[in-house]
């Protein structure tokens, strides 16, 4: 439709250019070392981040799910921060981390600490206690059920928990790009194009960060897949 409309000059090309126009633009966008650089600093980003938030939510999990005690004292704050929005905290992250890329990466870890820490919970009150209590008849600690039986029940939940954890990081690190400036990124790709009035641009690099979210999430699927294939017959059964 917006291609017909701006052919027949309902719309200006200037301000929404024609599909094919964005898509040639997209396709050669590629070749533009530039833009190369700035997809490397966003994946940067994300994965430190995302490696951050792993090896600190799900023992964070791990410990809430295990101890109740523990869960209901931190429950009220964790109901108190987690509503909050990543983008919301940019201007305190800016003022905490004199460095930008520093600032970006610890909204990283915050956004995706949420889904991390939530799918870890709950995959550990889904454990058989029938299986724990086996292990505890055998003699084996706390420790031993929760490292033999508890955790590996709770990988495929802490899998999902990654997965929505890696879509997050990526819209959290554009967003913090484009809003606090003075980055490199696809974020700061994009504010660039925008404020050169470069439509084009600023469209085809928004087409290629849907495009890495697909293959951040289609790699993802692939990879839990093949790591717990059971949960996926036991899903088509059901």
């Amino acid at each position: 439709m917006t291609e017909l409309a701006s052919w027949s000059g309902l719309i200006d090309p200037r301000l929404l250019p024609r599909l094919s126009t964005v898509t040639v633009t997209g396709v050669t966008l590629p070749l533009d070392q530039e833009f190369w650089t700035h997809i490397g600093a966003t994946l940067a980003a994300c994965g430190i981040g995302l490696l951050i938030a792993v090896f600190t939510a799900v023992p964070a999990g791990l410990l809430l799910g295990s101890v109740p005690a523990v869960e209901r004292a931190v429950r009220p704050l964790l109901e108190f921060l987690r509503p909050i929005p990543a983008l919301a905290l940019t201007p305190l992250a800016i003022f905490l981390w004199t460095e930008n890329q520093d600032a970006k990466i610890a909204l990283i870890v915050y956004a995706s600490w949420w889904p991390l820490l939530i799918n870890t919970m709950y995959g550990l009150a889904e454990v058989d206690p029938l299986a724990k209590q086996t292990l505890r008849s055998f003699g084996f600690g706390p420790l031993a059920v929760l490292l033999r039986v508890s955790l590996p029940s709770t990988a495929p939940f802490i899998a999902t928990g990654l997965r929505i954890a890696v879509s997050i990081t990526l819209i959290v690190a554009v967003s913090v790009e484009i809003v606090a400036g003075g980055m490199n990124g696809i974020g700061a790709f994009l504010a660039q194009a925008g404020s050169a009035n470069d439509v084009e641009r600023m469209l085809a690099g928004t087409l290629w960060t849907g495009v890495l979210g697909m293959a951040a999430n289609a790699l993802c699927g692939v990879a839990e897949r093949r790591l717990f294939p059971w949960r996926r017959a036991r899903t088509e059964l059901s």
